[in-house]
């Protein structure tokens, strides 16, 4: 009998695991895939390692910061600073067709830019800084949570371009609704992107993964791979325990589920039918080119690019095709600030991102599925080459994933990378055992996720 069992092997559900190791709990760790980490995984492939879904790290702080989710966390799993061991971002940029916008991790470079280029708004956007919502109201509290992030924008600004412009990055990197955001989410994103910013380390990923792992296992806590959940049986209104793919039945007193909301709902052998509408539809492709040359060398060396190709920002699920590669971020991991001992990564990368239709690329054909990978691979640098160097006749290497490759691993609905858009922001579920943490329960990306996961063993897991 544990005290707790984890579903799910990502960042939320190993930090939820070293959390509650840490006050002596039993706690078992469940994960369908062969590896952790859900989408911000590595893979190894024709003598290459490649980082799955990170671009970059927000919600960037220095050592010995005391403030921010980063300080938080690193306090809370007892972490070193060096263990994540992030540089800092070069540079990044905003780019729609007649404007650009660059910022860094100090929100002054942004200031000056909007005050250059948008005069008649900087104290618009002053007072917009100024009425961001603290992470105390995270738990949705505050009246204005759910409040629409363009409506509210728009009492301080009065350009529509700018409003796009700041938008596109906070919803690229961590927005499941259509078209608009709540303002509290924006609120959290606006903080990680622009007043904390982006840092990535230098081994990638797996850097934070195999410490995430190491600081659990140490605990005693129990990690089982290839050993996903089928269904968690409920007896007299609790769950007592779930039942594995193969019919292995493992007892609990307690649930925490990283699954995804409608996910965890359908393996409750209590409920029959689940409301599927109420699931994410934001899903991604991903084209990554290793170069012969560093980004640096071709004239790039912004850390990312977020770009869209006309005034109005898309954000919606393309309907009608594949893919939509008006829209899309350009990342490259070269163009960050590693210490010199740790000198320049060995090979160029540049990884674009645009949104895809999950439910067409599940329908296509084995043979079909592969071709059409690479004519959107082709597709997306197409439309990126407009907002930045063309690389292709460096290109050396490369490799896709898109929303089937997201489903695989994360089994979420629709391949929904920012999982439903009306979060459960307390984290709670039908049942007084079983609990939500990571992407449906409101944090994102890799640091939300990791306090995502500490914050709900907090709330529901040590308060017994």
């Amino acid at each position: 009998m544990y005290d707790t069992i984890i579903i799910g092997a990502g960042m939320s559900g190993l930090a939820a695991g070293i959390r509650l190791a840490h006050f002596d709990q039993r706690v078992c760790i469940l994960e369908r895939h062969y590896t952790i980490g859900g989408l911000n995984s590595f893979y190894r492939m024709g003598g290459r390692d490649y980082d799955v879904g990170l671009h970059a790290m927000t919600n960037f702080a220095r050592k010995g910061d005391k403030k921010g989710p980063l300080a938080k966390l690193i306090r809370q799993l007892r972490f070193r600073w060096e263990d994540f061991k992030l540089a800092e971002q070069n540079g990044s940029s905003i780019r729609f067709p007649d404007m650009s916008l660059d910022f860094d991790n100090d929100i002054t470079q942004l200031e000056n830019e909007i005050a250059e280029k948008f005069p008649g708004q900087i104290d618009g956007f002053r007072s917009l800084c100024a009425a961001l919502l603290d992470y105390s109201d995270m738990d949705g509290d505050d009246p204005s949570f759910m409040r629409s992030a363009r409506e509210v924008m728009a009492t301080h600004l009065s350009d529509p371009l700018l409003i796009e412009m700041l938008l596109c990055p906070l919803m690229w990197y961590g927005n499941a609704r259509e078209n608009d955001m709540d303002f509290g989410q924006f609120c959290i994103m606006f903080r990680a992107c622009y007043l904390e910013g982006f840092g990535r380390p230098y081994k990638g990923v797996r850097l934070i993964l195999k410490n995430l792992v190491r600081k659990f296992r140490g605990l005693g806590g129990e990690l089982k791979l290839r050993s996903g959940v089928s269904k968690i049986h409920v007896d007299n209104g609790r769950a007592v325990g779930v039942v594995l793919d193969d019919g292995t039945i493992i007892e609990g007193k307690r649930i925490l589920s990283s699954a995804g909301n409608i996910e965890t709902l359908r393996m409750c052998d209590d409920i029959s039918e689940v409301d599927v509408a109420r699931a994410g539809k934001l899903s991604f492709i991903e084209s990554i080119s290793v170069l012969d040359k560093l980004p640096k060398e071709i004239g790039f060396d912004r850390t990312i690019v977020f770009y869209n190709d006309s005034d109005r920002f898309h954000w919606e699920r393309p309907e009608d095709r594949l893919c939509d590669v008006r829209t899309g971020v350009i990342c490259s991991p070269n163009n960050y600030v590693y210490d010199a001992e740790e000198g320049e990564l060995p090979e160029g990368v540049i990884r674009i991102t645009t949104l895809a239709n999950h439910d067409h690329w599940c329908a296509l054909p084995e043979a079909k599925y592969r071709a059409e990978k690479v004519i959107q691979y082709d597709a997306a640098i197409e439309s990126a080459v407009r907002f930045m160097p063309d690389f292709r006749r460096h290109v050396v290497d490369t490799d896709v994933f898109t929303p089937k490759t997201i489903r695989r691993f994360t089994w979420h609905d629709n391949g929904a990378v920012y999982g439903a858009p009306d979060k459960q922001l307390d984290g709670t579920t039908h049942l007084p055992n079983v609990f939500l943490c990571g992407t449906d329960q409101g944090f994102v990306g890799i640091v939300g996720a990791i306090v995502s996961g500490i914050s709900m063993a907090n709330r529901h897991c040590l308060q017994v």
